[in-house]
């Protein structure tokens, strides 16, 4: 059964089914006069197992404001994108009182309903909003990466949101599939034993997974297939918005560039459903989609990336008295690297809750991050989502389209001070989101199943308890630098973080100088992003970072520029 785009119009609904006449082979295309009958649509799609992926509405209805019409549909089918496609003649006197709507959340796109044939500007975002439907509901049709396991278990969770932030559409066969057996007997014809999971690419290459590296090595090889006698121009370690953005230009001016990224392309702001404040997309764009296209523009430009492949150790070149340089050798499990100029954007990680009962159950119901992958698991249930920051405020959002409710724990007593207003406002708006101040996680529990069941929590002020049933609790509760790698040269601040240029200290400045302004204590090795002491931990502002390293590595490597 093909999923629905439910378009709504009093007077031309013919006329928006003639526009969407060119998505017909993929989706069934059913018409409302009213906002009462979309409701009822809808609720026939879902009675006969179907999906809803789009309500398209113009912007005014007989029987409803449409912001009451989006709060029916939204309760109806919380998965399903929200779109005014408005007529020319009331376009511009709505817009006025429409758009505010869309920062809070209500929808997802003011669009001006085509007046002819060929508008792809409308089309582009009805296609940009119906890709991010198919990667975060629908179950993928075209399948990049099969994984045949008997049960979901924590690893195999874990493959899947390696591959959803990699952008490759990949689903689970139960070994006595059709799918499942063609998988293992691949496998045996290579003389393999299956250890579930087993994994098969597009080119039909098996194995069994004990690792997520194991599958990242099988796609996209080891950091040992760069040879070791080469020398590279830079290394950049971590494929977050700083590492990404560094890759672009570096390559694009020319330099040989290899990104070794220690778990997907993205980094944390990968795992964000929908960045909606990110510079030049006014409708907002997942994290997976933006470093997807950062990672392919980068590759165009001839960057080699390594994921699943983190840096054990760097080991600075020594630079003689004569001021010749050795190269860098970074190391890691699969091999080592040797680069003249090395970039650091390792970004950093969620900070572990220390709770009992806890941590045995990450992968079972207990998440650090958004792990969207996770949230189509979630759908019927009641879920905790810690931490007050953008990311908690996106990974709720995103976790309510599918479970039965979503509570965000906070230390504080509300989220102002720590999130942005926009996030604020969406999340006040969405009846399925409660946010808890003055509240905290101190102890969980598996139920029948071995996997999350219920957790204790405890309020901040007055020291009671309650335990609650909880069958996913999403963790980000502040963040740790990813640096441990890194030698003792490599000078860091109180907490951790890469201190860079006139932050360093007076007496390891060179000549009375200080280093460059995103360099490190090592010369030919600088800091970019969340890992560096002072960034402003934005994307934004991390891609700018990356940005702006790279003249500084031209510098470094041609110091007569």
């Amino acid at each position: 059964m093909k999923p629905a785009i439910i378009l709504v119009s009093e007077t031309r609904s013919d006329e928006l089914r003639g526009e969407f006449g060119r998505y017909a082979r993929d989706y069934d295309l059913p018409t409302a006069t009213s906002a009462r009958e979309a409701k009822q649509a809808a609720k026939r799609v879902v009675a006969e197992g179907g999906q809803v992926a789009m309500f398209v509405t113009e912007s005014r209805l007989p029987d409803a404001e449409v912001f009451e019409a989006f709060h029916w549909w939204r309760a109806t089918v919380p998965t399903a994108r929200r779109v005014i496609a408005a007529h020319v003649s009331t376009f511009r006197e709505d817009a006025e009182s429409l758009r505010g709507g869309m920062a809070k959340g209500k929808y997802d796109a003011y669009l001006l309903a085509p007046r002819g044939a060929r508008d792809e500007e409308f089309h582009t975002a009805i296609c940009e909003l119906l890709s991010d439907w198919g990667s975060t509901v629908a179950e993928p049709e075209v399948v990049a990466v099969a994984i045949v396991s008997p049960v979901e278990d924590a690893l195999t969770l874990s493959i899947r949101d390696y591959l959803d932030r990699m952008g490759l559409p990949n689903r689970v066969y139960p070994p006595d599939s059709d799918k499942g057996r063609h998988v293992l007997e691949l496998l045996a014809a290579e003389g393999a034993e299956p250890e579930f999971p087993v994994f098969m690419d597009l080119n039909q290459r098996v194995g069994s997974a004990r690792s997520v590296r194991d599958v990242a090595s099988a796609i996209y090889g080891r950091p040992a297939d760069v040879d070791v006698d080469r020398v590279v121009d830079v290394a950049i370690v971590g494929a977050g918005p700083a590492g990404l953005a560094a890759a672009v230009y570096a390559s694009s001016e020319g330099l040989s560039t290899v990104v070794l990224e220690s778990e997907a392309v993205g980094g944390q702001a990968g795992t964000s459903s929908m960045i909606r404040n990110y510079l030049g997309f006014p409708r907002g764009i997942s994290g997976m989609r933006l470093a997807q296209r950062a990672r392919n523009q980068a590759i165009r430009f001839g960057t080699q990336f390594f994921s699943g492949w983190p840096v054990t150790a760097l080991e600075p070149g020594a630079v003689d008295a004569e001021g010749n340089r050795e190269p860098h050798r970074l190391h890691t499990d699969g091999g080592d690297l040797l680069a003249r100029a090395v970039v650091v954007s390792a970004g950093v990680k969620y900070r572990r809750l220390d709770a009992p009962g806890i941590e045995k159950l990450v992968g079972l119901g207990v998440h650090y991050g958004s792990a969207m992958t996770a949230a189509r698991e979630m759908e019927g249930y009641d879920v905790i989502v810690v931490g007050g920051g953008n990311s908690a405020g996106q990974a709720a959002i995103h976790l309510a389209r599918f479970a039965r409710s979503v509570t965000i724990l906070v230390r504080r007593e509300t989220l102002a001070e720590t999130m942005s207003d926009y996030l604020v406002g969406e999340i006040a708006y969405n009846p399925r989101i409660t946010v808890q101040g003055c509240s905290e996680v101190i102890e969980g529990g598996a139920g029948d199943d071995a996997r999350l069941g219920w957790v204790t929590v405890r309020n901040t002020s007055d020291g009671t308890q309650e335990r609650r049933e909880c069958r996913g609790l999403f963790l980000l509760i502040g963040a740790e630098p990813h640096c441990d790698w890194l030698p003792d040269e490599v000078v860091r601040d109180a907490r951790g973080f890469v201190l860079t240029g006139r932050d360093v200290p007076l007496e390891l400045w060179r000549g009375g100088l200080p280093p460059e302004s995103l360099e490190t204590t090592v010369p030919g090795v600088f800091a970019a992003g969340d890992i560096r002491a002072g960034s402003m931990k934005r994307v934004a502002a991390a891609s700018g970072e990356g940005a702006s390293v790279v003249p500084l590595v031209h510098a470094w490597l041609d110091p007569s520029r």
